[in-house]
C-alpha cells in the first residue's frame, strides 16, 4: 500500500511512523518536516498528503501535528478525505470501521511508540462496515463535498 505521511516537526514518533510502515511493507511518501525542503507547517503538509489520497496517487494518509487538531482539519479539508484523529485504537478501528476514514490524524505530543503500534494494528485489521446505516453515512459525508464552494 502507498501511504503519504506528513508532520510539522521532526519528532521521534514521526520518524518511527514512517519506519514502522515501511517496517510493515508499505511505500511511503514524506511531506513537511519528514521530507528535506518541504514546508513543514501543518495545513500545507497534511493538505499535500491528503490531496495524494483524494486523487487516487495514494491508498491512505497519516498526518500529524503536535495535537493532531490541524492536521487533521487541514486533511478534511480535502474533497474525498475522510481524516481522524485517533488517540487509541479503538478510536482507530472505529474511524476505519464505521466512517470508513482513509486519513489517520496522529498527535506528535500524545502517540508514544507502544501507542503508535496499537493504532497502527487497529488501523490496518478493520475493514469498512458493509452495514447499510453506517454505508449511508458515508455516502452522505461525501455529498457534502459537493457543497463546499470553490477554493
Amino acid at each position: 500500500m502507498r501511504i503519504s505521511v506528513s508532520s510539522d516537526m521532526d519528532e521521534p514518533v514521526a520518524r518511527s511512523l514512517v519506519a514502522e510502515l515501511r517496517g510493515r511493507g508499505h511505500e511511503v511518501v514524506a511531506y513537511g518536516a519528514l521530507r528535506p525542503g518541504a514546508d513543514p507547517q501543518w495545513a500545507v503538509c497534511s493538505e499535500a498528503a491528503a490531496r495524494e489520497v483524494a486523487v487516487g496517487t495514494s491508498d491512505q494518509a497519516v498526518v500529524c501535528c503536535w495535537t493532531g487538531t490541524g492536521a487533521s482539519i487541514a486533511a478534511n479539508k480535502v474533497p474525498g478525505v475522510r481524516a481522524a484523529l485517533c488517540t487509541d485504537a479503538y478510536t482507530a478501528d472505529g474511524a476505519r470501521r464505521w466512517n470508513d476514514a482513509n486519513v489517520l490524524a496522529l498527535s506528535l505530543r500524545l502517540t508514544s511508540e507502544p501507542l503508535l503500534k496499537e493504532i497502527l494494528d487497529a488501523w490496518f485489521t478493520a475493514e469498512p462496515s458493509a452495514d447499510a446505516d453506517d454505508r449511508e453515512n458515508v455516502a452522505r459525508v461525501g455529498r457534502l463535498d459537493l457543497n463546499r464552494p470553490a477554493p
